[in-house]
């Protein structure tokens, strides 16, 4: 073969090799592209705040019919992983946040810029927990950045006020008693209900989503330890837990996230019908068959293990 023909083969080999991939393998259980029918969960952000493992940061996207409606949390590289999927801001019914941690809400200034190349002329509300003396409530939080007298962005803040156009973002604290489930809002057939959970210091809540005749419920990060997260997700369709530590983890790191057993454990107690594992940062990371198996001594459904831009049905 000369060095011409050569070439040629190798760059048409190049060429091909995502066609034959994606002809040869398997379908997978979570496609990486939403099909556009019915409700979908789409990962934007499978990671937490390091960089090493090239995930990004936690975000979540719910589908309906091709249609984004809800975005929790928009950690560090989720605007991309947001583009990537499709999405646009103008689409979405509410942003919702679990805490206020940098992992959690990193790109969401990025995603109000993206807006403003957009064209939505209605409010877009963004729900979050309210503040202590370590954090500040989602009001202030907004503010903070797009605020037209102090806030760090505040060449965005007529724009964000709907004084250049009909798009007015429009922040709620979110501060449920003890043990409430509440709903922040119930509207064209979409229900979001919040309950406090346990992440150290941090002010932090569970959501769960009602669309489509279907519950998603999101644990954000957490202890798992005051009984809330098993009460909202009972019966869901789909419970995302983060699995940040692995089995036999010890310490204070106990105080903030759940170990693969609790997270089994309330899996079982909430019956329910399947598990998606995300925020895996790098000490869970490769210990998938063990975490598996911690689950499974209490929990018994099906359970995935969640990458960037994995889509679930």
């Amino acid at each position: 073969m000369n060095l011409r023909a050569a070439w040629c083969f190798f760059a048409c080999l190049a060429l091909a090799c995502p066609w034959a991939a994606s002809q040869a393998a398997p379908t997978a259980k979570h496609p990486r592209s939403c099909t556009g029918h019915g409700v979908e969960l789409q990962v934007l952000g499978s990671g937490g705040p390091e960089m090493e493992d090239r995930r990004a940061s936690t975000s979540y996207l719910v589908w309906l019919d091709g249609r984004p409606r809800v975005l929790i949390d928009s950690g560090g590289g989720s605007a991309l992983r947001f583009g990537q999927a499709g999405a646009k801001v103008s689409q979405l019914d509410a942003i919702l946040f679990s805490h206020l941690h940098i992992d959690h809400t990193a790109d969401f200034p990025a995603l109000m810029k993206s807006a403003y190349f957009e064209d939505r002329q209605k409010p877009l509300p963004v729900y979050g927990p309210a503040g202590n003396d370590a954090f500040p409530a989602t009001t202030e939080f907004v503010a903070d950045l797009f605020d037209t007298k102090r806030g760090a962005y505040r060449y965005l803040g007529d724009f964000l006020n709907g004084e250049e156009s009909g798009f007015k973002l429009e922040a709620h604290d979110v501060s449920p008693q003890a043990h409430e489930i509440q709903t922040v809002l119930s509207t064209d057939g979409l229900d979001l209900a919040a309950t406090p959970v346990m992440h150290g210091n941090a002010p932090a809540l569970a959501w769960r989503i009602r669309l489509g005749g279907k519950t998603l419920v999101f644990s954000g990060d957490t202890s798992g330890e005051n009984g809330n997260l098993e009460a909202l997700a009972t019966n869901a369709d789909l419970l995302v837990a983060h699995n940040a530590i692995p089995e036999g983890t010890s310490g204070n790191l106990l105080d903030l996230h759940m170990p693969p057993s609790v997270i089994g454990r309330i899996a079982r107690t909430a019956a329910v019908k399947s598990l998606v594992l995300s925020h895996r940062m790098l000490r869970s990371l490769g210990r998938e068959t063990e975490t598996r198996r911690a689950i499974a001594k209490s929990y018994s459904g099906p359970i995935a293990f969640a990458d960037d831009l994995d889509c679930f049905r």
